[in-house]
């Protein structure tokens, strides 16, 4: 560690930021998540800062001077207004070093968030278009059946094209919550922005294998092999049944699966990435 370092602890659920004024002091937000609405930015010890735990150097491949950096430190000793979404530590420390204000913590839980929510929100629309759409409505095997056919026929496919298509939507919006989390940043070392890359690219390429993965579960899962209608309502049943549901289960499962395959591969590629690049 050296003048002018973001450095942070890790504390389980989060991470503690800090700047490192190179005399064995640390200025930042002090004390434990509850006491920290009363506290104000401060220079303690280094020890103090670390609480026993192992101290860690946030890289950066462009940042401003140590010079600047300690100045705007010590700008703010003193000042109080801590907040949790909008004036952390982390947002403290990055601006010390950036220039910019803002906290990758609180922008991934927000990007998570959204993407759940987001997809869940999509699975749910869906499955509301499957029960209207065909000639039969409902949720029945028949109702589900006419669904899927109805909203395949809008690419020109059947009921196998229909779950393409309902699977598109969760796939989107958790593609762009992944590149969030992923977000191209020049102040990052070359080694981060490689896996930041590598992690946009393999969300998307599971977001392929997700979709080619449902629809040939569908066409093993069930006592009627392929996708004709027999096979996939066998199918779509099987899969619904792996929770204890039926057909309608299955399609909510089918739907889901590439946005969940998406940020699952794209996440480990990045941090397979990062562990083969250290």
């Amino acid at each position: 560690m050296k003048r002018g370092d973001r450095i942070y602890i890790n504390c389980g659920a989060y991470t503690h930021h800090g700047i490192d004024c190179g005399d064995g002091t640390v200025i930042h937000h002090p004390g434990g998540l509850d006491q920290k609405l009363q506290a104000v930015i401060s220079r303690t010890s280094l020890s103090a800062f670390a609480a026993g735990r192992v101290v860690f150097v946030r890289e950066y491949g462009k940042c401003d001077l140590p010079a600047l950096v300690i100045e705007r430190a010590e700008s703010k000793l003193g000042a109080p207004g801590y907040n949790l979404f909008n004036n952390n530590c982390e947002h403290f420390a990055t601006w010390c070093k950036t220039g910019i204000y803002e906290s990758e913590q609180v922008r991934n839980v927000g990007a998570a968030a959204g993407g759940v929510s987001g997809s869940g929100v999509a699975v749910a629309a869906g499955m509301g278009v499957v029960s209207a759409a065909g000639a039969a409505a409902g949720l029945s095997g028949a109702g589900i059946m006419s669904g899927l056919a109805t909203v395949g026929g809008i690419v020109g496919g059947g009921a196998v094209a229909g779950i393409g298509v309902l699977g598109a939507a969760p796939v989107v919006v958790t593609t762009m919550a992944m590149n969030q989390v992923f977000q191209e940043d020049e102040s990052l070392t070359e080694e981060e922005k490689e896996a930041r890359a590598v992690g946009r690219a393999m969300t998307t390429a599971g977001a392929v294998a997700g979709t080619a993965g449902a629809v040939g579960t569908v066409a093993a899962a069930g006592s009627v092999a392929g996708l004709s209608a027999a096979g996939i309502t066998s199918g779509l049943a099987a899969v619904g049944a792996t929770v204890g549901g039926g057909m309608a289960a299955g399609v909510v499962i089918t739907v889901a699966a590439p946005a969940v395959a998406a940020a699952a591969i794209g996440y480990s590629a990045y941090s397979l990435w990062k562990w083969l690049s250290e």
